[in-house]
């Protein structure tokens, strides 16, 4: 009877160097907009996962992968390849570079709906392809209900973010203005259009930063660095993408707390429903916020 390793605490040295300077490329992409840093940063951390594979610490590096984790990213039948840190950040490098091939400003017009499906589109699928196909380690994957049947706990906290958004988004993006940094909507196409966009973007949200980096990440770190380690590059995502002023403050904890309920519930169903419920309420305070009789349902809007 094979056990599951115990689980690892520690973060040794070059794994993390390797890995912080490769997520690090997110804010040198999304926040400060500097492509040269972004790409330096992108190249150096692969470089380190490179010596850290080859030379710096040797296998021990790398987490082995527990049965459950086989079961979650691979599929039942399946046998990944062992860990390689530098084919699990290249994954991320490679959808951090397509992502930052388009500017992240929020609109509404066609081609920038095209534009942001196509960029944000191929950011999952070409790393998930590349993981399939090409390295043949599974490295990421869409466990769409892995974890089973919602329980109380699932269905308390789904009624919790209700409440923390409705009483913490208007306060949020009207009172800072940022909501500013999303087109006017002034007309049902344009309603309709922010709707579909904030939506999908949403679902992007959890099968990139969630499945693609935290799940690459997850392969060689505790859940705890892990997990840090993708809140940088989803915060720096949404950075960009209009949440500004003192947005890091809902952003940051969103981002945490969605990675650590992906990892008890297995169930990226559940993290979807948790992100598009608070999105409805983003969607709903922004077309408050440029046209105040409507969704007037925020006590505290101002």
């Amino acid at each position: 009877m094979v056990t599951a390793p115990p689980i690892k605490l520690t973060v040794k040295p070059w794994p993390a160097i390797a890995a912080l300077l490769t997520v690090l490329a997110a804010p040198a992409f999304f926040v400060f907009e500097d492509v040269f840093a972004g790409v330096l940063l992108l190249v150096l951390g692969l470089a380190a996962a490179g010596y850290s594979d080859r030379g710096g610490c040797g296998a021990a590096c790398s987490l082995p992968l527990t049965r459950d984790e086989r079961r979650l990213w691979a599929g039942r039948d399946s046998a990944p390849r062992p860990p390689s840190l530098l084919r699990d950040l290249s994954l991320i490098a490679l959808g951090l570079g397509i992502i930052r091939l388009i500017p992240l400003a929020a609109q509404l017009d066609n081609w920038a709906m095209v534009r942001f499906t196509l960029a944000l589109g191929g950011a999952v699928f070409v790393p998930y392809l590349v993981s399939r196909f090409i390295y043949r380690d599974r490295a990421t994957g869409f466990p769409w209900r892995g974890g089973g049947r919602w329980g109380r706990l699932h269905w308390t906290w789904l009624v919790a973010v209700i409440v923390l958004a409705w009483l913490l988004l208007p306060v949020y993006f009207m009172g800072s203005g940022v909501y500013q940094n999303w087109p006017a909507v002034d007309s049902p196409e344009q309603i309709a259009r922010l709707f579909v966009g904030v939506g999908a973007v949403g679902i992007w949200d959890e099968l990139f930063f969630i499945c693609t980096v935290f799940a690459a990440l997850l392969r060689h770190f505790p859940m705890w660095a892990a997990n840090i380690l993708q809140a940088i590059v989803f915060v720096s995502f949404l950075w960009e993408l209009g949440y500004r002023s003192w947005g890091p403050l809902l952003t940051i904890p969103f981002a945490l707390v969605q990675g650590y309920i992906f990892v008890r519930t297995r169930s990226l169903a559940y993290v979807v429903t948790v992100h598009l419920i608070f999105d409805a309420i983003v969607f709903a305070v922004l077309v408050h916020a440029h046209n105040p009789a409507m969704f007037d349902w925020f006590p505290l809007a101002g």
